[in-house]
This record gives structure tokens, sequence and C-alpha cells, in this order.
């Protein structure tokens, strides 16, 4: 499959005056040229094959955001090298942002006071997007993103999950072959991320755009991502399948077992018991020490089974592991 996201050496910096506080802190701050470097990106590499949709992950100033103003050209890197779809967003910036769609959860690109299909109207013009064309991605995304009950309403107007709808729109009306989403579900209600879910999986199965998504949402990541990066203080930790990352990382796996009657004791060598309620037994077990289908089957020698059910661990308490722990240090 051909790269179309090559990410070599990736760096970004920002000097910050340094602030003094108490007496002569004032007086100090007018005079003072003392700066700290944040190394915001820090030699990050990696690369996206064409179609991918991948979950950038990472806690609050990790350098997710920043990454993604660079790929979408809006920030210029401090050291590396960046092609993204044969072009070098900061050098190639007007012919660049005519082939990538970008949506920042908190920000719009949609004209405030304008009811949200003249802003679209707006955007044909803007992008030069063949009329034809147009109206074929506005009828296939109204339908998708069920835009019919406020097109005619001012952007200003609309709910969080109304306007991000209308932004996701806007933002793929020109066919991008890249989509860059930074927090697209924020702040939204469960049926607002429903639908903007459903819209992110149609786009990248549908129409093979390829797909870099930072979210602190893990069901965003369940549902949407094979694939997952994550970046904390700048550096790239880890670049992998997300079920790789449940193996190394996840802990124990659960196993939740209806027995045909009721025991007075179970046990099982390789797993322990964590809950016991009537003919229902929850049991605990490392990936790393048995499989799933050898514990079933020394359970189903010994007793009788109705049903059973294996559950993975939950990924926000696996992600969350990661960070408290700091399993990925380097």
């Amino acid at each position: 499959m051909k790269e179309i996201i090559v990410v070599e050496n990736l760096q970004k910096h920002f000097r910050i005056a340094k602030h003094h506080r108490g007496p002569g802190g004032t007086f100090r701050n007018l005079f003072s040229h003392e700066y700290r470097l944040i190394r915001a990106v820090d030699d990050v590499t990696f690369r996206v094959d064409k179609g991918e949709l991948v979950g950038y992950l990472g806690p609050n100033g990790a350098g997710k955001s920043t990454t993604i103003k660079i790929l979408a050209g809006l920030l210029v890197p401090t050291a590396g090298n960046l092609v993204v779809n044969g072009y070098i967003p900061w050098k190639d910036r007007k012919t660049y942002v005519a082939r990538i769609g970008a949506v920042f959860g908190q920000r719009t690109t949609l004209w405030w006071d304008l009811p949200v299909i003249e802003s679209l109207d707006l955007l044909r013009f803007i992008y030069q997007i063949p009329k034809d064309r147009f109206q074929e991605n506005i009828s296939e995304f109204r339908q998708l993103l069920d835009l019919d009950p406020f097109l005619d309403t001012p952007v200003r107007s609309l709910s969080l999950g109304q306007r991000m709808r209308a932004d996701l729109c806007a933002a793929l009306l020109h066919d991008p072959v890249m989509l860059f989403l930074d927090e697209p579900t924020i702040g939204l209600d469960v049926v607002a991320k429903e639908h903007i879910r459903q819209f992110i999986q149609h786009i990248n199965h549908q129409r093979g755009t390829t797909v870099i998504l930072t979210t602190h949402d893990m069901s965003d990541v369940e549902r949407l991502c094979e694939r997952v990066m994550i970046i904390d203080h700048g550096k790239l930790l880890f670049d992998g399948a997300l079920e790789m990352l449940r193996r190394r990382f996840g802990g124990k796996r659960r196993l939740m077992v209806d027995f045909g009657e009721v025991y007075p004791e179970i046990h099982i060598e390789g797993a322990q018991v964590t809950e016991c309620n009537g003919q229902r037994v929850v049991f605990e077990f490392e990936r790393s020490t048995i499989t799933a289908s050898v514990l079933i089957g020394r359970l189903s020698e010994k007793y009788r089974i109705q049903d059973l059910e294996v559950r993975e661990p939950d990924i926000e308490a696996t992600i969350r592991r990661i960070y408290e722990e700091k399993l990925l240090d380097l």
C-alpha cells in the first residue's frame, strides 16, 4: 500500500519567556531575557499508508495537536522532514490545503453569521468544486450527517453537535485524500458522537480517505481505529495495532461463566475467581500465561457450563494504566 504520510525526526520547539514572581518580579519581567525551551514534538518518526485510520493518543500537552497542526500546514517545524501526499505542507501550503480536510473540535471553518448552506456554497467557490460534484457530495452528506434540520440556520445558532456535523461536511466537500481530526467528539452527547463516528467510518471505508484522529474519548478509538500511536512529552512512545497495545499492557482478561448448577467451590488452574453470584462466576486470567480456549476446556471438563463470555480489558483503563505507571517511558 502506498505511503501517504512520511514523518522523519520531526521536531517543534517553543521558547517561553520565564515569568518572575514575588518582590521585584514585575520589574525583572520587564527586562528579563530568560527563556525555557518546550519540546512540544521531539524527534517523532512514523509513516501512514493511504486509506489508514490512525488514532493519535496522548494526555493534555503531549504534543498531539502540535503534530496535527504541522501536518495540516498550520505550523512550521523546528527540524525534521515531512511529506504528505507528495507535498511539504508549510512550503506548498496553497496547493496542499486544497487536497486535505481538517476539523478542530473547538474551532469552526464556517462563517459565523451565515446559514450553513451559504457557508457551504462559499466553500464550493473557494475550492473550485464542480457544481455536479458539489451537489453529489451535499446530497450524500445531508443524509449521512442528518443536516436538513439546520441547513438554513446561522452557524452561531447551532448546537455543538450540529456545528461539528456541519464542519465535517465542509471539510470533505472537495474530496480531500487526507482528513485530520482533532478532538471531533469533544463535548458531544452520545447521539451526536454516534453520528460523527458513523460518518468517519463511512468516508474511510467507502471513499478510502486517510484519517488521523486525536481524541481523549477511548470509545472513538475502539470503534474506529485498528492502529494507534501514543505520544507523551513530545516523544512517540508506541506505534502499532490496537490489539497489540491490549496484549502488551491490557492486564488481565475476564471470563464470565454461567454454570448449569450452583457449585459450592470452583477452582481452576490458571485463573482466579473474582466474583460469584449463584450460577454466574467471573474469572480473571493473564493472557501471557493461559489462553481463553485452554481455560474454557479445563472448566468444561470439570463443570457443566450453560453460557460464557470472554471480555477484553477496557481500552480506557489500559491507556490510563500506561500513563499512570509510565509503562512506555523511554
